[in-house]
Protein backbone atom coordinates (compact mmCIF):
# COMPACT_ATOMS: atom_id res chain seq x y z
CA UNK A 1 0.00 0.00 0.00
CA UNK A 2 1.87 3.65 -0.89
CA UNK A 3 1.59 6.43 1.46
CA UNK A 4 0.89 9.35 -0.18
CA UNK A 5 3.14 12.32 0.77
CA UNK A 6 0.77 15.54 2.38
CA UNK A 7 3.66 17.91 1.71
CA UNK A 8 4.20 17.06 -1.87
CA UNK A 9 2.61 19.67 -4.40
CA UNK A 10 -0.53 18.32 -6.05
CA UNK A 11 -0.28 17.48 -9.33
CA UNK A 12 -1.02 19.99 -12.14
CA UNK A 13 -4.93 19.81 -13.60
CA UNK A 14 -5.43 19.39 -17.44
CA UNK A 15 -6.87 22.25 -18.87
CA UNK A 16 -10.45 21.58 -19.85
CA UNK A 17 -11.68 20.77 -23.32
CA UNK A 18 -13.95 24.07 -23.68
CA UNK A 19 -11.22 26.53 -22.74
CA UNK A 20 -7.97 25.58 -24.72
CA UNK A 21 -6.28 28.82 -23.63
CA UNK A 22 -6.02 27.74 -19.99
CA UNK A 23 -2.35 26.92 -18.84
CA UNK A 24 -1.17 23.92 -18.45
CA UNK A 25 0.67 24.35 -15.83
CA UNK A 26 0.81 26.34 -12.16
CA UNK A 27 2.88 29.50 -11.73
CA UNK A 28 3.37 29.62 -15.50
CA UNK A 29 1.21 31.39 -18.25
CA UNK A 30 0.03 34.83 -19.36
CA UNK A 31 -1.01 37.80 -16.74
CA UNK A 32 -2.38 40.73 -17.51
CA UNK A 33 -1.39 44.48 -16.58
CA UNK A 34 -4.30 46.60 -17.85
CA UNK A 35 -5.32 50.17 -17.70
CA UNK A 36 -8.68 51.15 -18.20
CA UNK A 37 -9.67 53.23 -21.78
CA UNK A 38 -11.30 56.00 -21.68
CA UNK A 39 -10.14 57.37 -25.53
CA UNK A 40 -8.94 56.06 -28.71
CA UNK A 41 -9.95 52.19 -28.57
CA UNK A 42 -12.50 49.47 -30.10
CA UNK A 43 -14.19 46.86 -28.65
CA UNK A 44 -13.01 42.94 -29.80
CA UNK A 45 -15.10 40.11 -29.18
CA UNK A 46 -13.31 36.94 -27.93
CA UNK A 47 -15.21 35.08 -30.54
CA UNK A 48 -12.93 36.65 -33.39
CA UNK A 49 -9.51 36.82 -31.44
CA UNK A 50 -9.67 33.14 -29.72
CA UNK A 51 -10.94 32.19 -33.51
CA UNK A 52 -10.35 28.37 -33.66
CA UNK A 53 -10.06 28.43 -37.35
CA UNK A 54 -8.58 31.52 -38.71
CA UNK A 55 -5.26 32.44 -38.78
CA UNK A 56 -3.15 35.16 -36.67
CA UNK A 57 -2.56 37.10 -39.71
CA UNK A 58 -6.62 37.18 -40.19
CA UNK A 59 -7.37 38.13 -36.23
CA UNK A 60 -5.28 40.72 -36.30
CA UNK A 61 -5.93 42.26 -39.28
CA UNK A 62 -9.64 42.07 -38.36
CA UNK A 63 -9.11 43.65 -35.64
CA UNK A 64 -7.11 46.67 -37.36
CA UNK A 65 -9.87 46.99 -40.04
CA UNK A 66 -12.36 47.49 -37.37
CA UNK A 67 -10.49 49.65 -35.47
CA UNK A 68 -10.12 51.81 -38.62
CA UNK A 69 -12.41 55.34 -39.11
CA UNK A 70 -15.29 55.05 -42.11
CA UNK A 71 -13.96 55.98 -45.32
CA UNK A 72 -10.67 55.04 -44.69
CA UNK A 73 -8.64 52.68 -47.59
CA UNK A 74 -8.71 49.00 -46.81
CA UNK A 75 -8.18 47.52 -50.01
CA UNK A 76 -5.16 45.33 -50.60
CA UNK A 77 -3.26 47.81 -52.11
CA UNK A 78 -3.68 50.31 -48.91
CA UNK A 79 -3.14 47.46 -46.68
CA UNK A 80 -0.03 46.58 -47.90
CA UNK A 81 1.64 49.83 -48.28
CA UNK A 82 0.76 50.08 -44.18
CA UNK A 83 2.22 46.37 -43.31
CA UNK A 84 4.79 44.54 -44.22
CA UNK A 85 3.26 41.14 -44.73
CA UNK A 86 2.35 41.93 -48.91
CA UNK A 87 -0.62 41.88 -50.60
CA UNK A 88 -0.41 37.93 -51.57
CA UNK A 89 -0.77 37.18 -47.51
CA UNK A 90 -3.15 39.96 -47.01
CA UNK A 91 -5.39 38.79 -49.60
CA UNK A 92 -5.50 35.30 -48.05
CA UNK A 93 -6.28 37.12 -44.58
CA UNK A 94 -9.18 38.68 -46.54
CA UNK A 95 -10.58 35.68 -47.94
CA UNK A 96 -10.55 34.13 -44.22
CA UNK A 97 -12.46 36.53 -43.01
CA UNK A 98 -14.92 37.23 -45.66
CA UNK A 99 -15.07 33.20 -45.47
CA UNK A 100 -16.05 33.28 -42.17
CA UNK A 101 -18.43 36.24 -41.82
CA UNK A 102 -16.23 38.91 -40.58
CA UNK A 103 -15.93 40.48 -43.85
CA UNK A 104 -17.87 41.86 -46.55
CA UNK A 105 -16.94 43.41 -50.20
CA UNK A 106 -19.95 44.77 -51.61
CA UNK A 107 -19.95 46.85 -55.25
CA UNK A 108 -21.22 50.11 -55.61
CA UNK A 109 -21.87 52.28 -58.92
CA UNK A 110 -21.23 55.55 -58.56
CA UNK A 111 -23.15 58.92 -59.44
CA UNK A 112 -20.41 58.78 -62.21
CA UNK A 113 -21.42 55.42 -63.36
CA UNK A 114 -17.96 54.20 -62.01
CA UNK A 115 -18.13 50.49 -60.31
CA UNK A 116 -15.95 50.81 -56.77
CA UNK A 117 -15.68 47.94 -54.10
CA UNK A 118 -16.73 48.52 -50.37
CA UNK A 119 -15.51 46.66 -47.94
CA UNK A 120 -17.73 46.06 -44.74
CA UNK A 121 -15.79 45.24 -41.25
CA UNK A 122 -18.34 43.04 -38.94
CA UNK A 123 -17.69 43.18 -35.29
CA UNK A 124 -19.85 39.91 -35.19
CA UNK A 125 -20.31 36.83 -37.89
CA UNK A 126 -22.50 37.59 -40.44
CA UNK A 127 -23.95 40.87 -38.54
CA UNK A 128 -24.85 42.66 -41.73
CA UNK A 129 -27.13 39.70 -42.63
CA UNK A 130 -30.66 40.18 -41.81
CA UNK A 131 -32.18 39.24 -38.61
CA UNK A 132 -35.71 37.56 -38.32
CA UNK A 133 -37.90 39.25 -35.94
CA UNK A 134 -38.62 37.56 -32.47
CA UNK A 135 -41.98 36.57 -32.25
CA UNK A 136 -43.57 38.31 -28.93
CA UNK A 137 -47.30 37.08 -29.97
CA UNK A 138 -48.28 40.63 -30.96
CA UNK A 139 -49.33 42.13 -34.17
CA UNK A 140 -46.53 44.35 -35.17
CA UNK A 141 -47.33 47.77 -34.97
CA UNK A 142 -48.26 49.83 -38.01
CA UNK A 143 -44.93 52.34 -38.71
CA UNK A 144 -45.54 54.96 -41.02
CA UNK A 145 -42.47 55.38 -43.73
CA UNK A 146 -40.10 58.49 -43.03
CA UNK A 147 -40.71 61.10 -45.62
CA UNK A 148 -38.06 60.79 -48.40
CA UNK A 149 -35.78 63.32 -48.58
CA UNK A 150 -35.67 65.25 -52.10
CA UNK A 151 -31.84 65.68 -53.39
CA UNK A 152 -31.72 69.15 -55.13
CA UNK A 153 -28.45 69.30 -57.43
CA UNK A 154 -26.37 71.86 -56.87
CA UNK A 155 -26.00 74.06 -60.05
CA UNK A 156 -22.36 74.25 -61.76
CA UNK A 157 -20.06 76.39 -61.02
CA UNK A 158 -19.92 79.07 -64.06
CA UNK A 159 -16.92 78.71 -66.73
CA UNK A 160 -15.81 81.69 -68.40
CA UNK A 161 -17.36 82.70 -71.96
CA UNK A 162 -15.70 83.49 -74.85
CA UNK A 163 -15.70 86.49 -77.43
CA UNK A 164 -16.65 84.03 -80.65
CA UNK A 165 -19.38 81.45 -80.94
CA UNK A 166 -17.84 80.29 -84.41
CA UNK A 167 -19.33 76.49 -84.40
CA UNK A 168 -15.77 75.46 -85.60
CA UNK A 169 -14.18 76.68 -82.39
CA UNK A 170 -17.24 74.80 -80.43
CA UNK A 171 -16.87 72.03 -82.23
CA UNK A 172 -13.55 71.14 -81.30
CA UNK A 173 -14.31 71.93 -77.07
CA UNK A 174 -17.39 69.68 -77.73
CA UNK A 175 -14.82 67.32 -78.98
CA UNK A 176 -11.87 67.69 -76.68
CA UNK A 177 -14.57 67.31 -73.49
CA UNK A 178 -15.68 63.69 -75.20
CA UNK A 179 -12.21 62.45 -75.10
CA UNK A 180 -11.60 63.02 -71.42
CA UNK A 181 -13.04 59.34 -70.62
CA UNK A 182 -10.68 58.39 -72.46
CA UNK A 183 -7.65 59.71 -70.05
CA UNK A 184 -9.70 59.42 -66.67
CA UNK A 185 -12.87 56.27 -67.01
CA UNK A 186 -14.26 59.03 -63.68
CA UNK A 187 -14.98 62.42 -66.37
CA UNK A 188 -17.62 60.59 -68.26
CA UNK A 189 -19.57 63.97 -69.03
CA UNK A 190 -23.61 63.93 -69.64
CA UNK A 191 -25.07 66.20 -72.17
CA UNK A 192 -26.03 67.77 -69.68
CA UNK A 193 -22.84 68.89 -68.16
CA UNK A 194 -20.71 69.28 -71.83
CA UNK A 195 -23.17 71.92 -73.02
CA UNK A 196 -22.38 73.49 -69.76
CA UNK A 197 -18.57 73.20 -69.86
CA UNK A 198 -17.97 73.86 -73.86
CA UNK A 199 -18.09 77.57 -73.68
CA UNK A 200 -14.96 77.62 -70.82
CA UNK A 201 -13.12 75.11 -72.97
CA UNK A 202 -13.83 77.62 -76.16
CA UNK A 203 -12.24 80.51 -73.84
CA UNK A 204 -9.03 78.76 -73.59
CA UNK A 205 -8.77 77.48 -77.33
CA UNK A 206 -9.45 80.89 -78.73
CA UNK A 207 -5.92 82.42 -76.27
CA UNK A 208 -4.23 80.49 -78.64
CA UNK A 209 -4.01 77.09 -75.57
CA UNK A 210 -3.71 74.12 -78.21
CA UNK A 211 -6.38 71.65 -77.45
CA UNK A 212 -3.55 69.23 -76.03
CA UNK A 213 -2.39 71.40 -73.61
CA UNK A 214 -6.19 71.97 -72.33
CA UNK A 215 -6.56 68.14 -71.70
CA UNK A 216 -3.54 67.96 -70.09
CA UNK A 217 -4.40 70.89 -67.64
CA UNK A 218 -8.19 69.30 -66.70
CA UNK A 219 -6.88 65.67 -66.20
CA UNK A 220 -3.38 66.26 -64.70
CA UNK A 221 -3.71 65.65 -61.01
CA UNK A 222 -6.74 64.36 -60.05
CA UNK A 223 -7.54 63.03 -57.22
CA UNK A 224 -7.50 59.11 -56.27
CA UNK A 225 -11.01 59.11 -54.37
CA UNK A 226 -14.36 58.87 -56.63
CA UNK A 227 -15.28 61.45 -58.16
CA UNK A 228 -18.70 62.94 -56.71
CA UNK A 229 -19.61 65.70 -59.69
CA UNK A 230 -16.69 65.16 -62.38
CA UNK A 231 -18.17 68.72 -64.06
CA UNK A 232 -18.06 70.87 -61.24
CA UNK A 233 -14.19 69.97 -60.44
CA UNK A 234 -13.71 70.52 -64.53
CA UNK A 235 -15.50 73.90 -64.25
CA UNK A 236 -13.42 75.15 -61.09
CA UNK A 237 -10.33 74.40 -63.49
CA UNK A 238 -11.46 76.08 -65.98
CA UNK A 239 -11.97 79.28 -64.30
CA UNK A 240 -9.25 78.81 -61.77
CA UNK A 241 -6.26 78.01 -64.40
CA UNK A 242 -7.54 80.26 -67.12
CA UNK A 243 -4.49 81.56 -69.08
CA UNK A 244 -4.11 85.20 -69.82
CA UNK A 245 -5.34 86.18 -73.58
CA UNK A 246 -2.20 85.91 -76.00
CA UNK A 247 -0.15 88.82 -76.67
CA UNK A 248 -1.41 91.81 -78.81
CA UNK A 249 0.02 92.17 -82.57
CA UNK A 250 0.65 95.45 -84.27
CA UNK A 251 -0.65 94.70 -87.55
CA UNK A 252 1.50 96.23 -89.85
CA UNK A 253 1.25 99.75 -91.62
CA UNK A 254 1.58 99.35 -95.06
CA UNK A 255 0.46 95.70 -97.03
CA UNK A 256 3.13 94.64 -99.44
CA UNK A 257 2.93 95.71 -102.86
CA UNK A 258 1.34 93.39 -105.34
CA UNK A 259 3.31 90.78 -107.28
CA UNK A 260 2.42 91.12 -111.09
CA UNK A 261 3.02 88.66 -113.57
CA UNK A 262 5.76 88.26 -115.83
CA UNK A 263 5.10 89.21 -119.57
CA UNK A 264 7.31 90.23 -122.76
CA UNK A 265 7.19 94.27 -124.20
CA UNK A 266 6.00 94.91 -126.96
CA UNK A 267 8.94 97.09 -128.13
CA UNK A 268 11.76 95.26 -127.29
CA UNK A 269 10.75 92.01 -126.21
CA UNK A 270 12.14 92.19 -122.78
CA UNK A 271 10.35 90.38 -119.91
CA UNK A 272 9.03 92.65 -116.91
CA UNK A 273 6.29 92.46 -114.42
CA UNK A 274 3.19 95.26 -114.84
CA UNK A 275 -0.22 94.85 -114.69
CA UNK A 276 -2.35 93.72 -117.56
CA UNK A 277 -2.97 96.45 -118.93
CA UNK A 278 0.96 97.07 -119.59
CA UNK A 279 2.27 96.10 -122.23
CA UNK A 280 5.48 97.95 -122.57
CA UNK A 281 8.36 97.73 -119.74
CA UNK A 282 9.70 101.13 -118.28
CA UNK A 283 12.80 102.01 -120.62
CA UNK A 284 9.98 101.59 -124.04
CA UNK A 285 7.46 103.81 -121.89
CA UNK A 286 10.36 106.57 -121.46
CA UNK A 287 11.39 106.89 -125.01
CA UNK A 288 8.30 106.30 -126.61
CA UNK A 289 8.11 108.40 -129.89
CA UNK A 290 11.90 108.17 -129.88
CA UNK A 291 14.44 105.60 -131.14
CA UNK A 292 13.98 101.94 -129.71
CA UNK A 293 15.80 101.02 -126.90
CA UNK A 294 19.15 99.46 -127.18
CA UNK A 295 18.75 95.62 -127.13
CA UNK A 296 20.99 93.70 -124.55
CA UNK A 297 23.47 92.55 -125.91
CA UNK A 298 23.11 88.27 -126.75
CA UNK A 299 19.19 89.13 -126.92
CA UNK A 300 17.52 87.48 -129.27
CA UNK A 301 13.59 88.85 -129.78
CA UNK A 302 10.62 86.15 -129.94
CA UNK A 303 9.93 86.72 -133.19
CA UNK A 304 12.99 85.44 -134.78
CA UNK A 305 13.30 82.16 -131.78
Amino acid sequence: MDIQDPSAPPRAQSAPADNPTRTRRLGGGITHDNTRHTTRFVVIGNHLVQHKELSLLAIGLSCHLQSLPTGAGADIKSLAARFPEGPTRIAAALRELEAHGYLRRERHRTETGRIVTRTVSCNQPHAGRRREPVDTGCPPAKRTPPPQRRTVQKALPAVPQPSSTAPALLQTAIDLLATLRRHDPRLLLSATDTAHLVPGVAAWLERDVAPGAVRHALTTGLPDEPLRRPAALLAHRLTDRLPPPPPFRTPSAAAPPPRHPLQNCEGCDRGFRASANEDRCRDCRTTAGGAPPRTPPGHVPSHTR
